[in-house]
């Protein structure tokens, strides 16, 4: 099979030659830019300028000889973007490692700390010594006038929301998305990869990224009337994006990611019940206009334990869910397979990045892979992934272990 035949067959809930794999496919599949320096040094690789694509969680992109080394399966629409030198500036990683970075997420040294700053000027995030990664500090709907028609001006003044990615703002306006569909004709004409596009199109979480945490779920519980009104101004929002988005890229991508990151350690951050009435038609609406617009498989990056908002997921038309967090409450993975896996494709759940992949040997962390691939292989629907993105400090020659697991079975 092909790479795309093998995901695509294991999306179908059937069993395709082998287990398909995922790294770096999507911003929640990557590796951060420290661990992938030592990884292409312990793979004896020859160095490269290493490009951090997410400045926010310094993720690299991972290169073709990695990708081929590891049978990588799948690949993120962005990287057919962005490939001139002119699209990246000059940056230093935590540990010295120099590196480059969109042009338009170049973080400012300030006082005695990095910190990037939105177009109007407001400081966004930041990044103090010893950290690794930004922090958000300014919650637009938090601080200010939380009208619901603000809601383009406050995606420019939140960290996840203003920073994107590539192609970022080489894709805005009519002549971008021209430029865009080129490269996304170019990419699926060079790669037999499954393409994933990033959409977002986050509900929960935009609404955390904009009021913080505590006071959207708090406004959740005592004020539903004006949080319906921001939601329906947001999915109006996301709609009008995803149309544009799908007219532009739709025919040459094979799954859209959402992401709605509901779930923490111990369960769901809402309830069955608070999901339904907020969250699930929204997210119907959203994974059926994307269905009718091209032919895609809905995948959600959704972290933590969410084992009880999982019939509503599935029965709002998802296909796919990820990173499958097994170490969460509820996310046991030979559960999750007799109970949902005829209805949605784990794509993750391959190895548990919250201790084994960092803290285990290599035999221990090659047992571990073959123990998840062989609860989660059976009738498709699984890709292989870890879960979530492996972190600075993971040894290569675990990373490597991983893999080959997955390989060798």
């Amino acid at each position: 099979m092909t790479p795309r035949e093998r995901v695509l067959t294991a999306l179908n809930h059937q069993e395709p030659d082998r287990v398909p794999i995922d790294f770096s496919g999507h911003r929640s599949s990557g590796i951060a830019a420290m661990a992938y320096v030592r990884l292409r040094e312990f793979l004896g690789l020859p160095p490269k300028p290493i490009r951090v694509y997410d400045i926010i969680q310094q993720l690299a992109i991972v290169d073709d000889d990695v990708l081929d080394r590891f049978g990588v399966d799948a690949i993120e629409l962005g990287r057919g973007t962005a490939l001139g030198n002119s699209h990246w500036a000059d940056w230093t990683l935590p540990d010295g490692t120099p590196c480059q970075v969109p042009v338009w997420a170049l973080p400012e040294w300030e006082e005695d700390k990095w910190v990037i700053r939105s177009d109007s000027g407001r400081i966004l995030a930041v990044m103090p010594p010893g950290a690794l990664y930004f922090e958000q500090v300014y919650w637009p709907f938090y601080e200010e006038d939380d009208n619901p028609e603000r809601i383009r001006q406050a995606m420019g003044e939140s960290m996840w929301t203003a920073i994107p990615t590539p192609p970022g703002p080489l894709a805005a306006g009519p002549t971008g998305r021209k430029v865009l569909a080129t490269d996304a004709h170019l990419l699926r004409q060079h790669t037999d990869r499954a393409i994933l596009g990033l959409f977002g199109g986050n509900l929960l979480e935009v609404g955390q990224f904009f009021y913080r945490n505590d006071r959207f779920l708090q406004l959740l519980a005592e004020d539903g009337a004006r949080i319906h009104r921001f939601l329906d101004k947001l999915v109006e929002f996301h709609l009008h994006n995803l149309e544009k988005f799908l007219e532009t890229v739709g025919k040459h991508i094979d799954i859209i990611v959402f992401g709605d990151d509901l779930g923490m350690q111990n369960g769901p951050q809402i309830s069955p019940a608070m999901y339904r009435e907020f969250f699930k038609p929204r997210h119907a609406a959203m994974w059926r206009r994307a269905k009718e617009l091209a032919n895609v498989k809905v995948m959600l990056h959704c972290c933590g334990g969410v084992r009880e908002l999982l019939p509503d997921l599935i029965d709002a038309g998802l296909d796919a869910i990820n990173p499958v967090q097994i170490s969460c409450r509820g996310m046991d993975a030979e559960e999750l397979k007799r109970d949902f896996g005829a209805d949605i494709t784990f794509w993750g759940g391959g190895c548990d990045t919250q201790h084994i992949l960092p803290d285990a040997t290599p035999e221990q962390v090659a047992a571990h892979v073959r123990r998840q691939v062989e609860i989660l292989k059976p009738g498709g629907g699984f890709v292989f992934q870890q879960v979530h993105n492996i972190l600075a400090n993971v040894p290569p020659e675990n990373i490597v272990a991983m893999f080959d697991a997955v390989l060798a079975g």
